[in-house]
């Protein structure tokens, strides 16, 4: 793809983040280091300032905005009509989350998450699932800097990235247990020569995972048995996330892949639409 076919919907934002669509169309993002959400749509952003470091965002189907504070160790809720937040988790087994990064709900209702904390060269990273009627748990420890995470289409299985190990591991999903199991190491998905690796991801609908490799400039296809399969170039070395816009969408202007690039603080549209 020509990188001139990218639009850039905005620009300036302060290291974006977790992109994701709500029920009424809207598409929303954080600032990790500007300690806000962003809201865009009808080509408009607004800013709603929420402190912390926000990272990775989910949106439910009542348009709740799910998201993880790594600055503030903990997983939170904006109400976006009234812009209220809730403390939904902040510890597992008796400590505090160790700044949870990516989240993503399950078919059942079930949230999982990752928390790499300071695991680059030490294996402390890990991932949580909080049950949609239980507590919060782990699910799988020792890796080197758990970051994005998406679940295949049919729910069975999960896809978590270890970015300071360029791979991406697969395992089976379970949500009424909220187990991860089998999991083994399904794609080298390969990296920059310094800091970086897969970060954000997103499935299209015929089982290809378009990811987010920060430190390349690239997203990096995925095809359903575990291989590259191709490569976008991007007019930033750091993405950071990736997220499809629905087929129906509200008032909204047409979108493709909507991507987060950090580099130069972007929010851009790739015309690549989803296709179930």
């Amino acid at each position: 793809m020509n990188t001139t076919a990218i639009k850039i919907l905005a620009d300036k934002l302060n290291f974006p983040e977790g992109p994701a669509f709500a029920p009424d169309g809207s598409l929303w993002a954080v600032e990790l280091k500007g300690g806000s959400l962003v809201r865009y749509k009808d080509r408009l952003l607004e800013r709603v300032p929420v402190g912390g470091k926000p990272n990775g965002i989910a949106i439910d189907g009542q348009g709740m905005i799910w998201y993880c504070d790594a600055g503030q160790h903990s997983i939170r809720c904006l109400d976006a009509v009234t812009k209220k937040i809730q403390i939904i988790a902040d510890e597992v087994e008796g400590e505090p989350l160790d700044e949870p990064n990516d989240l993503a709900f399950d078919r059942t209702g079930n949230l999982v998450f990752t928390c790499p904390g300071n695991s680059r060269k030490e294996p402390t990273g890990y991932a949580c699932v909080l049950l949609k009627d239980g507590p919060v748990k782990k699910i799988t420890t020792g890796k080197y800097f758990p970051n994005g995470l998406a679940f295949t289409a049919d729910g069975r299985q999960l896809i978590i990235a270890e970015t300071y190990r360029h791979r991406l591991w697969k395992g089976d999903w379970d949500g009424l247990t909220g187990e991860w199991t089998n999991a083994r190491i399904w794609c080298d998905i390969g990296g920059p020569d310094g800091p970086g690796g897969p970060d954000g991801m997103a499935f299209d609908g015929v089982g290809d995972l378009y990811v987010a490799v920060f430190g390349t400039g690239e997203i990096r296809v995925v095809d359903p048995s575990g291989k590259v399969k191709g490569q976008i170039p991007l007019p930033g070395r750091n993405p950071t996330n990736c997220a499809f816009a629905p087929s129906e969408r509200a008032g909204q202007d047409e979108l493709g892949l909507v991507v987060t690039e950090a580099e130069n603080g972007m929010l851009l549209n790739l015309p690549i639409t989803y296709h179930s």
